[in-house]
């Protein structure tokens, strides 16, 4: 049983929006803050990643554990009301992620993605791996055209 009517829960669930979140924000201010510059959603490259390095072949998506259903994630549980209409639309933006993924290692992208509540937990591991393959992408195109 919801603890709040379905016009609530529905108005909640609008309010949620799918760029410029809260977690996207602190990865592209630590990225920033870390020396990396990017950019943000470009329109040209399929599924329209959160932030893109072209010149280094590097793409980062910030995945909310809810939305894109991260198993084990102890923030992604499936609701109990319309139970039915989230497991579809979840398995499907899986599915979606997958084929996304998929398009941009064909592309010759490296593809990575950070999950919220990795980013709530400030464990920015996977976070500073990515940093360091840029700056070593980057080491690594200046030696060789200088």
């Amino acid at each position: 049983m919801d603890k709040i009517s379905s016009q609530r829960r529905s108005w909640n669930m609008s309010r949620i929006g799918s760029k410029n979140t809260k977690p996207e924000l602190i990865v592209r201010s630590y990225l920033y803050s870390s020396g990396v510059r990017y950019r943000c959603s470009p329109k040209k490259l399929i599924g329209k990643p959160d932030i893109c390095i072209k010149r280094y072949g590097l793409i980062l998506f910030v995945h909310g554990c809810f939305w894109h259903g991260h198993s084990g994630c102890k923030h992604f549980r499936l609701p109990k009301t319309n139970s039915e209409f989230w497991k579809r639309k979840i398995l499907r933006n899986i599915e979606r992620d997958r084929e996304v993924k998929t398009e941009l290692l064909k592309r010759n992208f490296d593809v990575h993605q950070i999950w919220e509540c990795e980013i709530r937990a400030r464990q920015f591991a996977k976070l500073e791996n990515f940093i360091e393959e840029y700056r070593r992408r980057r080491f690594t195109s200046k030696v060789s055209s200088g």
